[in-house]
């Protein structure tokens, strides 16, 4: 099972996801005035998850994001890393994937990103978390809007006191977030706009939360009120003063972002494969 190629495993989520589609667009409609989002669990066969799980790279291997904002572990050059899991990655990124969830969220114009700009793998270990936030609304060129992003768990046996779950904001950071849980083998898919808040509550135990993730990207925006914005992180309602660090925070990278169009410096997670 762990020699597919990312086209076989392509079709296994494309026999899964159609299999289970008008749920999924139910899901979809239900939600997508506030956050858009549904979830399907046992993705893939449970051999080839686990597979994934084991030879996901220790976070020694994975570059670490700390700060007021964040704390997890990243990496986006696949090849250095088990082949197996930069063929699961592309393995989203075929069209048929791609268009199959164009149509349950009802987007027309889809494109997955192969230089995997804000990508790839995610690990959280004990006490990482992730703020509140609204993701960067383009790519990396800012040529397309962000729409889509898809969250693949797979650390086995993964429990609702362990942490490390997905926390969606539909009302905004200062009201009460919907947790959905970072369950083994389920792919979570949510959208992004200008008021698409959320989080990643912190990991309480000495085990690592793996994610395979991709964004999805389109030629317009979900909603006509999206502006550019960069990343925009809050604290949670009781953080006031973390707050009013972030925001300052966010106005100044949004200055710098208006006078340098494509920023001060490369992003650094970006797929280099002629590494």
């Amino acid at each position: 099972m762990t020699g597919l190629t990312s086209k076989e495993i392509s079709n296994l989520i494309v026999d899964k996801i159609d299999s289970v589609k008008d749920e999924l667009k139910v899901s979809y409609s239900a939600s997508k005035n506030q956050i858009g989002f549904f979830y399907i669990d046992d993705l893939l066969p449970e051999d080839l998850a686990q597979a994934c799980f084991d030879v996901f790279p220790d976070k020694t291997e994975m570059r670490v994001l700390k700060s007021i904002r964040e704390f997890k572990c990243v990496s986006a050059q696949m090849d250095k890393h088990d082949k197996l899991l930069e063929e699961v990655i592309y393995a989203f990124q075929d069209e048929k994937v791609v268009n199959l969830i164009g149509e349950i969220c009802g987007i027309k114009s889809l494109y997955a990103d192969e230089s995997l700009y804000a990508g790839g793998l995610s690990l959280m270990a004990e006490n990482n978390f992730l703020n509140p936030h609204l993701d960067n609304s383009h790519d990396a060129e800012r040529a397309r809007w962000r729409v889509l992003n898809l969250l693949y768990y797979v650390t086995p046996k993964w429990e609702l006191k362990n942490g490390g779950h997905l926390e969606l904001w539909p009302n905004g950071p200062k009201k009460k977030p919907v947790l959905v849980e970072s369950k083994f083998n389920r792919l979570v898919i949510m959208a992004t706009h200008d008021a698409s808040w959320h989080s990643v509550n912190k990991v309480t135990v000495d085990r690592s939360r793996c994610c395979i993730s991709n964004y999805y990207f389109s030629d317009e925006a979900l909603k006509e009120t999206d502006k550019f914005h960069v990343t925009k992180f809050r604290g949670r309602p009781e953080d006031t003063f973390k707050n009013i660090l972030l925001d300052l925070d966010a106005n100044l990278r949004m200055l710098v972002r208006k006078i340098f169009k494509k920023g001060i410096r490369k992003n650094p997670h970006i797929y280099k494969k002629d590494n």
